[in-house]
């Protein structure tokens, strides 16, 4: 029976036993493999596929008791949107407050599609993980789960033996949506990427179980219940897919919309900063809002406020807090953040 503290990791000296070598080569296999023949290193990655050792602990590197007293944020993002973006600016906050209270520090592990992220993840010096929200087929998940470290993902997807913390996505879109769409006859929504190659796009009714980020295919779900009780074919709501949560990206795409032959009369945006991109093109092709275009975001940051948006309401800092909690922890830890949809002059009434 396993302790209380965890499954024991699997040591070198073990997997250099299992393989028939030393431990000195075993330990070059990983940290100098030049000084390691071909046919020695293939048995100490065999025997160490076969013993699920993940490679060298980093914590025990640096401190004998295998602690390094800090947590690896993992951001499916360029560094640069951890400091950039107000809603993960406030998740890290969240993130920091519990890390400053315990004496932890916070490592950002930025995760990009390139062919070194799993070993970045598998290199961390860190005592916990919290994943940002990615997708279903994110390589990163099986590394974190590897690592035998508490772990919690923020938004989705859920992965057995981590955690996962998060607001009811469909439930709040459906909700928001349906006070966008009131009184449209034409309802469209800019859209958070669908997939990992991050391909922008207007498409018509979007295929949703062809969607592999979460967040976007729960959201797109709750929309397409809104449009569907307001009497609108899915088929007929075109979804201009953005890269990246861009105000500049989702204006451009709102403006392509509103030049379209049948131009929009209520956006929904997955975010506020798309939103506030869509009010800069509705304005610049001098339509009003909300009597010719209605317009809602999500989050209810400043910009929400300031730009009399109708959003959907919730708190990235305490998600970031209760993520942060999780991974201190030894169990997963699962909740469901409150949100509420909070009514502006951008939607009709």
């Amino acid at each position: 029976m396993e302790s209380s503290a965890g499954p024991r990791r699997v040591t070198l000296a073990q997997v250099a036993e299992l393989a028939g070598v030393s431990v000195m080569t075993a330990s070059y296999t990983y940290n100098r493999p030049s000084r390691v023949s071909d046919q020695a290193r293939s048995k100490v990655l065999a025997a160490a596929a076969r013993l699920g050792y993940a490679g060298p602990d980093p914590s025990a590197r640096s401190l004998r008791r295998g602690s390094t007293r800090t947590l690896g944020v993992v951001m499916g993002e360029h560094l640069s949107y951890a400091f950039e973006d107000p809603e993960a600016v406030s998740f890290l906050a969240g993130i920091a407050d519990i890390c400053a209270g315990h004496g932890y520090g916070m490592t950002i592990l930025p995760i990009t599609g390139a062919a070194d992220d799993v070993q970045r993840i598998k290199s961390a010096a860190v005592d916990g993980f919290i994943v940002w929200t990615t997708s279903d087929d994110d390589p990163v998940l099986a590394a974190v789960r590897a690592m035998r470290r508490p772990a919690v993902v923020h938004g989705g997807p859920a992965v057995q033996g981590m955690g996962l913390v998060g607001i009811d996505d469909r439930a709040a879109a459906h909700a928001v949506g349906t006070v966008a769409f009131a009184g449209a006859e034409r309802p469209a929504i800019v859209s958070f990427p669908l997939s990992r190659d991050r391909t922008s796009a207007i498409v018509g009714g979007a295929d949703i179980t062809e969607v592999l980020f979460p967040v976007t295919r729960e959201r797109l779900e709750g929309y397409r219940r809104a449009a569907e009780d307001a009497g609108i074919a899915w088929r007929d709501v075109p979804v201009a897919v953005c890269a990246r949560n861009d105000a500049a990206e989702a204006e451009r795409a709102a403006a392509a919309l509103l030049a379209s032959a049948e131009p929009p009369d209520a956006i929904a945006a997955m975010s506020d900063q798309q939103a506030a991109g869509v009010v800069h093109a509705i304005r610049a092709a001098g339509r009003a809002i909300p009597e010719e275009v209605a317009v809602t975001g999500w989050d209810d940051a400043a910009v929400a406020a300031r730009l009399g948006l109708t959003t959907v309401a919730q708190s990235l800092r305490d998600q970031g807090a209760a993520c942060a909690h999780a991974a201190l922890g030894r169990e997963p830890d699962s909740r469901t953040a409150p949100w509420s949809i909070v009514r502006r002059a951008s939607t009709r009434r």
